[in-house]
């Protein structure tokens, strides 16, 4: 099918009374017809229960005129058009580059235009990878290349006197006190040009040249790759402006400590808390010598608010069950669902059950690309359904935090302000999204009531929300979390709460979400860890709060610690079963078998054909598994491609018969009469609904769940 339509809505999540509004770009200008439905299911994969969504009668029903909206990639820095700025004459500009891909087209460090009038001047590196400085439509150039990923410190200068222009590229040392890099590789270029004069009116754009402007920056071009510090303009002897990207360093803000205070904003969210030209390796937390991360790396793909305006909007009806919900648009033959969530008002939930929405690992895994090329882990790479098509067909719609930039740098933020095509029902893979809406199936085929809760909830208003929920279940693979999320999830489970984990690889990274951008959660994959790419050093901490990054494990708090298993391997050819242990006669875990006779649990499902599977966990108590839980039952049946994670060896080995890569199912008692029930697989939910639900599984669950809900007080000793 040719997906001609896509769309968002802001917020991801709302209650009732309520607004949520949806942001819709066509190719074709026909009308489309907009529904909202209850999504039910969303897995139509294989041996899955498949495409189950209800139709809700809604304000937003209706026809809508289809547009193209545009997305505009590429980060830059804006400082509004200042009197101070216009009508210089003699100028320099002065700065610090680091460029990551010099040579691949003309990229812009600093610009002053006024793009309508073809006035101004720009300084940047040429097509062919040499400084260059472009006034009112002249460009002069270095002849020389910029070195890959090396600071150069540069300089253009004008003087008004004799229309002479000047540009200066020194590569600095990249390693103190080495002789041999002390050489004078300086690189000077004088020549002649006309009268020139700044413009009025005009924005200085960092990191991006404005390409269409009438009193707002309307689109940017020729964005820079790289690094950017301490840029500086002078007006003949007289500083004008020194921006100092060290400064607040969380926010969008950039700081000039000039005298004209021509502060700036950033745009699309380029990456702070980066290690600046002076920075000696001596710290390696931005918080301990800001002077020594004053940069700021550009990318020209960056992207965090796609910036489209609503098309339609809804607000939540009073007495809206909380759920999973979705704006279903179609247009012709096309279609497309707009995922949201629907949670209780604040203080009034409507049932002794969360579900735990991991928002986090979406935005973790949206638009993920690295699936979509040849791959050991994915096979040929190719596209599986419209969805995966349309992601190839528009790079603009940005990348995962698995992900690369042009430059090969890392991906480190991630939003829900863009069209996300793995977080739709239908048409994907079943991972992430789709696959926890087998959880919400069962429960639907339970008639069990629950409330929704999402991660960005969660972040914003920790254990308060979790505590009038008796039980809180989590998503297939919970993979991502805050700080302030795992305090909360720790703060409900030391008052009594019960959790149940119903994943795999979960708790694994820590991430930071922005106070500053709704919606955005930024990563650093720091020194350990199955990851697609790796933090450069001295850049561990998070921009955003300046924590450090990385694995929880390694960070002191387990996931071990708080569900009682963690990350023990991958694998994603087929999927096992588990097979009870003696831990499964304790008296204690009685009521998770009751009904259940069969030793061999969960040899069927939807995904990879068993309930232990893609990714696995198991109880060790050397990484702060609790010592009084209980091993119910461990898996088996897997292939060889099911492999221990990396972070657990200190050098390379061949495959073996490895007894640490399985899956553990593991219950254990909590103070204050909490409980906490663990799956240890992302394959479990996927088993629920075999043989109509009819299944070991589904009754361990069903079991586990009753329990749970149950008011009486769990006893490590009953």
């Amino acid at each position: 099918m040719n997906k001609t339509l896509t769309g968002y809505c802001d917020p991801l999540s709302a209650s009732p009374g309520e607004t949520v509004h949806f942001k819709v770009s066509c190719e074709s200008t026909e009308d489309y017809e907009v529904e909202i439905v209850r999504v039910i299911c969303g897995d139509d994969s294989v041996d899955a229960a498949g495409l189950i969504e209800h139709v809700v009668p809604s304000e937003a029903e209706g026809r809508y005129p289809g547009r193209r909206q545009q997305i505009r990639t590429g980060s830059f820095g804006l400082v509004e058009a200042a009197e101070c700025l216009s009508g210089i004459g003699d100028f320099s500009v002065e700065v610090f580059v680091y460029p990551t891909a010099p040579g691949r087209g003309r990229q812009t460090i600093l610009s002053l235009c006024q793009p309508e009038q073809g006035r101004g001047f720009a300084l940047g590196i040429g097509a062919d990878g040499d400084l260059e400085l472009w006034l009112d439509g002249a460009r002069f150039a270095s002849g020389v290349a910029l070195q890959v990923s090396r600071w150069h410190a540069v300089a253009a200068r004008y003087q008004a006197s004799d229309a002479s222009v000047s540009l200066e590229q020194r590569p600095l040392p990249e390693s103190p006190g080495n002789d041999l890099e002390a050489r004078d590789d300086s690189v000077r270029f004088a020549g002649a040009s006309g009268s020139f004069e700044t413009p009025a009116g005009a924005p200085l754009v960092i990191g991006a040249r404005a390409s269409v402007f009438e009193g707002a920056i309307v689109a940017t071009t020729e964005h820079f790759n790289g690094k950017i510090e301490a840029p500086r303009i002078h007006a003949g002897n007289e500083l004008v402006a020194r921006w100092d990207f060290s400064l607040e360093m969380p926010s969008q803000r950039i700081v000039d400590q000039g005298p004209h205070g021509l502060d700036g904003h950033l745009y699309q969210s380029p990456t702070r808390a980066v290690t600046g030209h002076n920075w000696d390796g001596s710290v390696h937390a931005w918080t301990q010598a800001p002077d020594q991360y004053a940069a700021i790396h550009f990318h020209d793909d960056d992207i965090v608010d796609a910036g489209w305006s609503t098309d339609f909007s809804l607000v939540i009806p009073q007495g809206l069950a909380s759920g999973i919900y979705a704006a279903r648009l179609r247009q012709g033959a096309s279609e497309d669902r707009i995922t949201f969530f629907v949670r209780a008002r604040p203080g009034r939930a409507t049932s002794k059950l969360a579900l735990l929405v991991p928002t986090a690992s979406y935005l973790a895994y949206a638009n993920y690309r690295l699936r979509l090329v040849p791959n050991p882990i994915f096979g040929d790479g190719g596209p599986k359904g419209s969805n995966d098509e349309f992601l190839l067909a528009h790079p603009e719609l940005g990348s995962s935090l698995y992900d690369r930039h042009s430059d090969y740098s890392g991906v480190h933020f991630s939003s829900r302000l863009r069209p996300i095509q793995n977080l739709k029902s239908g048409g994907n893979r079943a991972w992430q999204f789709p696959a926890d809406t087998n959880l919400v199936a069962w429960l639907h085929q339970l008639d069990q009531p629950y409330d929704v809760v999402t991660d960005e909830d969660l972040h914003r208003e920790g254990e308060a929300l979790l505590a009038p929920y008796r039980c809180v279940m989590t998503g297939t693979h919970p993979e991502y979390t805050s700080s302030a999320m795992l305090d909360a999830v720790e703060g409900y489970l030391h008052g009594g709460g019960r959790l149940m984990y119903m994943g795999g690889n979960g708790f694994y990274w820590r991430i930071a979400w922005s106070d500053d951008l709704a919606g955005v959660i930024e990563v650093r994959r720091a020194e350990d860890g199955t990851r697609a790419w790796i933090a450069q050093p001295g850049e561990y901490y998070h921009a955003f709060n300046g924590e450090y990054g990385g694995l929880w494990r390694r960070i002191g708090r387990s996931p071990n610690r708080l569900v009682g298993v963690g990350f023990a391997a991958q694998g994603f050819d087929h999927s096992g079963y588990y097979r009870r242990t003696p831990g499964a006669d304790d008296p204690r875990a009685a009521f998770i078998f009751r009904g259940v006779d069969e030793e061999i649990i969960g040899d069927f499902g939807s995904i990879g054909g068993g309930a232990a599977g893609e990714e696995i966990d198991r109880y060790d108590a050397r990484l702060g598994s609790p010592r009084h839980a209980l091993v119910v039952a461990t898996s088996e049946g897997h292939g060889e491609d099911m492999l221990r994670t990396k972070e657990e060896y200190l050098s390379t080995v061949p495959y073996f018969e490895d007894p640490k890569v399985r899956a553990d199912l593991v219950f254990f008692e909590c103070p204050n009469g909490g409980a906490v029930f663990s799956t240890g697989s992302i394959a479990w939910c996927g088993s629920l609904g075999h043989n109509n639900g009819d299944n070991n599984v589904a009754r361990i669950t069903s079991n586990v769940l009753h329990r749970f809900l149950d008011a009486s007080p769990f006893d490590p000793a009953e």
